[in-house]
């Protein structure tokens, strides 16, 4: 697997302005936090590709996620149906908000609460993602966090 990453990982992301919505502080930090986490250590190995690195343009299309992928020998765009992830994503937005508001006014406990109620879905939506990149791209765990959080970054409305 060390190999593997080596020879696919991606090199850039980047979030489709066109498709990007206003959003908060908090929400632009975790943008750029998802990416720069991304960058640092990911394994992402598209289909029929033999080795990266790889440039992602993310965004969307008609409602459906848009994923550009380019690397050494290998261009490839994927549209998506969200339609299995809206439900994940609407509720992950309601505790996020909750979250925020929460680290600013509630006791440790309720923002631990939170929190972890805040993981959980995040674990959904990536295990979500996953499935849906099925064939696709192959992803671990914690890349397919990060990008959700990118997916969820073309949802938010400021």
């Amino acid at each position: 697997m060390v190999e593997d990453r080596a020879r696919h990982h991606l090199q850039s992301v980047v979030i489709d302005e066109a498709s990007l919505a206003s959003a908060s502080r908090d929400q632009e930090h975790e943008r750029q936090v998802a990416i720069f986490d991304l960058l640092e250590e990911n394994y992402f190995e598209p289909d029929g590709s033999a080795g990266g690195p790889y440039d992602l343009t993310v965004g969307l299309v008609d409602n459906r996620l848009s994923l550009d992928i380019r690397g050494p020998g290998y261009e490839r765009g994927h549209l998506l149906s969200l339609s299995p992830l809206r439900g994940v994503i609407k509720d992950y937005f309601l505790v996020c908000e909750s979250y925020y508001d929460a680290i600013r006014n509630a006791s440790p406990a309720q923002i631990e609460a939170l929190d972890m109620g805040r993981r959980g879905l995040h674990n959904e939506g990536s295990s979500l993602l996953r499935a849906r990149l099925d064939g696709k791209v192959k992803t671990d765990l914690d890349t397919a966090r990060r990008l959700f959080t990118l997916i969820c970054a073309l949802h938010w409305r400021g």
